[in-house]
């Protein structure tokens, strides 16, 4: 555990040396060339860690002790209020697993095109949606074959 973080600063640095501070890929580019790919390494890293720290506060939060509240309603809205942060934190847990994905199809060469037609995704769309998969295209497609289905 303690080499995969080592690993990931390293990486983390490397992407930084061969990026400016207010860099952002551009059309103009050739389509996820080194420097874009280090943008979204940068990006997904930075996102993960971001995910592990707000995860190891809600933690603390936890051991530091359980609800006191002495009257019921303060503490049915706190119970209310744990147990939204809680499922938050499960939604990130998710959202990890899908920004480890995304570094592992960067590593492949395969991150920034679409898993359904091979077509690039789009720098607008990974940037808004680093996690991306398809294409918008594609993704919509899925969606409407999902929502037929749900509705069988």
């Amino acid at each position: 555990m303690a080499s995969a973080a080592s690993d990931e600063i390293d990486i983390l640095e490397k992407a930084k040396r061969l990026l400016a501070e207010d860099y952002v890929p551009s059309e103009d580019e050739d389509y996820m060339n080194e420097r874009q790919r280090a943008y979204f390494r940068m990006l997904l890293i930075e996102w993960k860690r971001s995910i592990h720290s707000a995860a190891g506060q809600t933690l603390q939060s936890l051991a530091d002790g359980p609800i006191r509240e002495a009257d019921l309603t303060d503490r049915a809205s706190s119970e209310t209020d744990w147990g939204i942060e809680l499922r938050t934190r499960d939604r990130q847990r998710k959202l990890v697993a899908k920004i480890d994905s995304a570094l592992r199809r960067l590593d492949e060469g395969e991150y920034g095109y679409c898993e359904v037609t091979g077509d690039p995704i789009g720098l607008r769309r990974l940037i808004a949606r680093p996690v991306a998969t398809m294409t918008v295209e594609a993704q919509e497609a899925h969606e409407r074959r999902e929502k037929i289905s749900r509705d069988d």
